[in-house]
Parts: structure tokens; sequence; C-alpha cells
């Protein structure tokens, strides 16, 4: 009798074991599958440069980007993600990335895609300058276009902020960083609003200027901001309509904003020798020294990034 129970309590014992390491097993395998599913997850991005949604890795590790916008952008959240990006004309708020821990992937025109290949990128973002290497990029990795519509600008660029946002799981961050910026373009269009004052953007390069106006490349001064116009006839386009100092004078702006290309990319004759010439001392603008000279490293070379724009937001309101 003795014997019969101590070979049923064996045999329950070992029932036990068995079952305790099939749990085992079940647990090991069911935190591998989550851990495979957490590393697969994606989501779907669409953007102009597709017909259909592109299937993004969410947190990818490694990042290419040719957007100087997306890059301070993911500087301002926080995240360490970017592998690689043209080291050529950085801006120099984020030098920080002039660094050989970056991949140097060409430049914002002529990318090396032999390099962007043996980087084996997770994601690639781009925007207008790419934007006809598209398929070729498509070729490497998922490729996002995050160009900003200057018919639309807080629009698209709203858009752009939040697909980072969902991509790398800071919605909420973004969420109140767009809703500070909100406030802060509404302080000054509260400004703007209340004054008859008319303003003129010109870019100077090498001697030569052109001048922007509604939705074009630098309309956000007019269509956001709330700048009125000293000449609503200006084509919109991305280069600007070439003018001379003869146009400033005539159209005698009150307030003058000058973005200095040569400074971006390293030419040799500056806005202010270029622009504060005797026809420009006798417009309103310099007599009531209101000739704002705004940085090409957030209105020329990025632009549509977070810290860009509140940069811009800064710029804009010492005219006021």
């Amino acid at each position: 009798m003795k014997k019969i129970s101590f070979t049923l309590l064996l045999a329950a014992f070992l029932l036990v074991l068995s079952a305790c390491g099939s749990k085992d097993n079940n647990e090991g395998n069911n935190s591998s599958n989550s851990d495979k599913a957490e590393e697969q997850q994606v989501i779907s991005v669409e953007h102009e440069l597709s017909d259909k949604a592109v299937e993004v890795p969410k947190n990818p590790k490694k990042v290419v980007v040719f957007d100087f916008g997306t890059l301070d952008t993911l500087d301002e959240l926080g995240i360490d993600a970017v592998a690689g990006l043209p080291r050529t004309n950085i801006p120099s708020y984020l030098s920080k990335f002039d660094d050989d821990k970056y991949t140097n992937v060409g430049s914002l025109k002529e990318p090396d895609f032999e390099a962007i290949h043996a980087l084996n990128p997770d994601l690639i973002i781009i925007s207008g300058r790419q934007s006809a290497m598209y398929d070729e990029f498509t070729e490497i990795a998922p490729t996002i276009y995050v160009g900003v519509d200057n018919e639309n600008y807080m629009e698209s660029f709203k858009h752009n902020i939040e697909v980072i946002g969902e991509i790398f799981g800071k919605e909420d961050q973004v969420k109140d960083e767009l809703a500070a910026i909100d406030e802060d373009i509404a302080a000054i269009n509260e400004k703007t609003s209340g004054t008859e004052d008319k303003a003129l953007i010109i870019l100077a390069n090498e001697g030569k200027t052109s001048a922007y106006g509604s939705k074009s490349r630098f309309g956000i001064i007019h269509d956001v901001f709330g700048f009125k116009q000293s000449d609503e006839g200006i084509e919109a386009s991305t280069h600007g309509q070439g003018v001379t100092f003869e146009y400033v004078l005539e159209k005698n702006p009150d307030i003058l904003f000058v973005i200095d290309r040569s400074a971006a990319v390293g030419g040799e004759i500056g806005a202010k020798e270029t622009v504060e010439n005797e026809l420009v001392k006798k417009t309103s603008a310099y007599e009531n020294g209101k000739i704002i000279y705004l940085d090409p490293d957030y209105w020329y070379l990025s632009g549509g990034g977070l810290q860009s724009i509140k940069e811009m937001v800064r710029e804009v309101e010492t005219a006021l």
C-alpha cells in the first residue's frame, strides 16, 4: 500500500514539473513573439511623391535625413536615431551633427547612394531638393517626403511634425509643441492686424536680389504672420522674382526683410553690403530702422522644423 502511494506521488510530482516547464516555455515564446511583433510594427505614411502609403517601421534605429528642418525637429524632440546626413552646409545651430559619428551621405542635391546603401538605413527622409531622385531612395529603404507646401505652409508643416511624432512615439510632445507655436503666431497676428505698415521680402545673393511675396518660398511672413505686402503682384515661386533696387525704392516698404543667401552657402558679397545702398537708404524701412536681416540658417537652409519656426517667429517679431 505504501509502495503504491509512493508511486502515485512520484507520478503526480513529475506531472507538475512537466506542466511548469510547459508554462515557462510558453511564457518564453510569448515574450519572444511580443518582442518580434514590436520590432515588426509599422505605420502607414502618405505623401505626395507616392501613389500609395509607405510602410514605415515604428521607432527606426537608423535614419538618413536629407531635410535640415526634420533634423532640427528630431533634435528638439530628443530623438537619437540619425545615422547619416549631408554634412555640407549644415546650419550652425545643428553643428553637433557635423561629426564623424554620423555618416556623410553626400550633399543636399547630390546624394551619395553608395554610402546610403552601405549604411542600410531603416528609413530615409527627403524634401524638395531630392524629390526628383525619390525612386532611387526607395530602392534602398522606405522613404518619405516632408517638403513644406508654400501655399499651405502651416498645414503641411504640422502634418510633417505629426508624422515624425507618430513614427517615434512622440505624439504628446508634438501636440504641446504645436500648441505653443500656434499661441506665438496668434500673438504676432494680433500685432500685424493692427498696423498698416507694409513689408517686402528680398533674397540677397552675391550682389543680386530677388523678391518674394505671398505663397512663395518665404511667403510665411505674409500668409502666416500677417504682414501686409508692399507689392501684391510678385509672382509666387521658389527662386523669387528678380528685382532692382529702383524697384525696392518704388515700392518703398515700411519693413524690409532680407535673407542673405551668400552667408548660407559661403559667398563673398554680404547682404548688408548689397542692400544698404543709396537707393534703399531713401526707403521708409531704412529711415525707420526696419531693415530686418533674417538668419539664413533658419530661413534658407532649414525651415519647417520645430526649432527653426520658433526662431522665425522670434525674428519677424523684432519688426513689430
